[in-house]
């Protein structure tokens, strides 16, 4: 299959890197094609362990090529940064890809990024993320990729007055103004280290793909902080179902061939917005703990739940996907009762659908199924989905049904080998 998708199908942190980076073997090139720094993802492999933001997951295959497609914004620093990391760990990343297209993430933006969620409460992980896609819309006070190859002087002088206008805005809204000629002096160095990476990515991917090569397409963060169709205000900035797939690397829908989604046995978010599942009990903590449910980007503890349907069904319907990977089924072994919520009450009636009204999906109570638990035992026994104890089973062929999407990949641990297909 040419062009692979994969997904996360929740509020992200479902660990879509470590399924990326099982589906690389049988790909040529790794996509990342949305988010930027706000994002992270763990990949780990025996005794190596890389916890990357912005630098494509396939770090294990230095020969695969590597896109930050234009869907992207950049961190020069932690890009730099991730880069001579994973080199001095000793795997290549001399096939790295930056399009020509992807914008940067500038000093103001971090502040503005600061002072704004102060202000709004929406709970960022403050990274400059939503300021940087601001400007890439209003397009007049934007710096992209492309201008790393301009002559230093023009670029210089690009961001000094785009400086000089983000500095009055910051001092206006009572931030200390920055210093621009500091600024424009770390991307001129940095252009010198990445303008060998720099290029239109748009015919690069689209040629692979016409050349037959099988290329990945790895989201940032989970459908529903999509900024179009997940828990608006309490979203990112970017688009991670499959449609933002599209726009954010120039590959055309028709040329998408697999979906893979991606979700926890349980349900997480991080900072703030309406999770109708969240356990703020003892269960609620020891899924946190043996999760190690701690944000890679932040640090923060993430807050948990039990699964999910109605969000699983509504991702489901903006992604289509062919398959489910069923990440930290480990996690649920040995409790003697698992929920599953089926449905929402909604002013006292049934449903099965996701608000879009952020004001009613504050008032969903879940509806439950309750499921036996399974007793601890040893995974590495497993072979084949029948070895999986009989409540698991039954577990998995209930989401199974209620998706109507085959769960392909099951996952009790971080290692890339910790991971069945069923």
């Amino acid at each position: 299959m040419p062009v692979t998708v994969v997904v996360g199908m929740q509020w992200g942190d479902e660990a879509k890197g470590k399924i990326v980076d099982i589906l690389c073997e049988e790909n040529d090139l790794i996509v990342r094609f949305n988010g930027g720094d706000n994002a992270g993802h763990t990949i780990k492999h025996g005794d190596r362990t890389f916890k990357l933001h912005l630098v494509p997951s396939g770090v294990f295959h230095p020969e695969k090529t590597k896109v930050i497609a234009n869907g992207v914004v950049v961190n020069l620093g932690t890009l730099l940064k991730e880069i001579k990391e994973v080199e001095s760990a000793g795997f290549s990343l001399k096939n790295l890809v930056i399009s020509e297209s992807s914008h940067l993430i500038m000093p103001w933006h971090i502040a503005l990024d600061g002072i704004e969620d102060r202000r709004g409460g929406i709970g960022t992980t403050r990274k400059g993320i939503g300021p940087a896609y601001s400007d890439k819309a209003s397009r007049v006070t934007a710096i992209r990729a492309a201008d790393l190859l301009l002559d230093e002087k023009e670029l210089k002088a690009k961001i000094e007055k785009i400086g000089a206008v983000k500095n009055a805005v910051i001092a206006a809204l009572g931030g200390e103004r920055l210093d621009v000629a500091k600024a424009a002096e770390d991307v001129l160095k940095a252009a010198k280290s990445l303008r060998q990476f720099i290029r239109d990515t748009r015919f690069l991917l689209n040629g692979a793909v016409s050349d037959g090569k099988n290329v990945l397409l790895e989201a940032a963060q989970g459908c529903l902080l999509d900024v179009d169709h997940g828990t608006y205000p309490y979203v990112t900035s970017s688009n991670m179902t499959v449609a933002g797939a599209c726009s954010g690397t120039g590959i055309p829908p028709s040329k998408i061939d697999r979906v893979v989604g991606v979700s926890k046995a349980y349900t997480t978010r991080v900072g703030a917005g309406p999770f109708p599942t969240e356990l703020l009990d003892e269960t609620g903590e020891k899924i946190r703990q043996k999760g190690g449910e701690f944000g890679t980007t932040t640090g923060r503890p993430r807050r948990c739940g039990w699964l999910d349907l109605v969000v699983l069904r509504y991702t489901s319907m903006l992604n289509n996907p062919n398959e489910l990977a069923l990440i930290k089924l480990d996690v649920l072994d040995g409790m003697k009762e698992i929920m599953v919520c089926t449905d929402y009450e909604i002013n006292g009636k049934s449903t099965k659908e996701f608000p879009a009204n952020i004001a009613v999906l504050e008032k969903a109570k879940p509806i439950y199924k309750t499921f036996r638990g399974w007793k601890q035992f040893d995974w590495t026994t497993c072979k084949a989905r029948d070895d999986l104890p009989k409540e698991m089973r039954e577990y998995i062929s209930f989401i199974e049904k209620e998706l109507k999407v085959p769960i392909k990949f099951v996952s009790y641990g971080p290692d890339r080998k910790e991971t069945m297909m069923i």
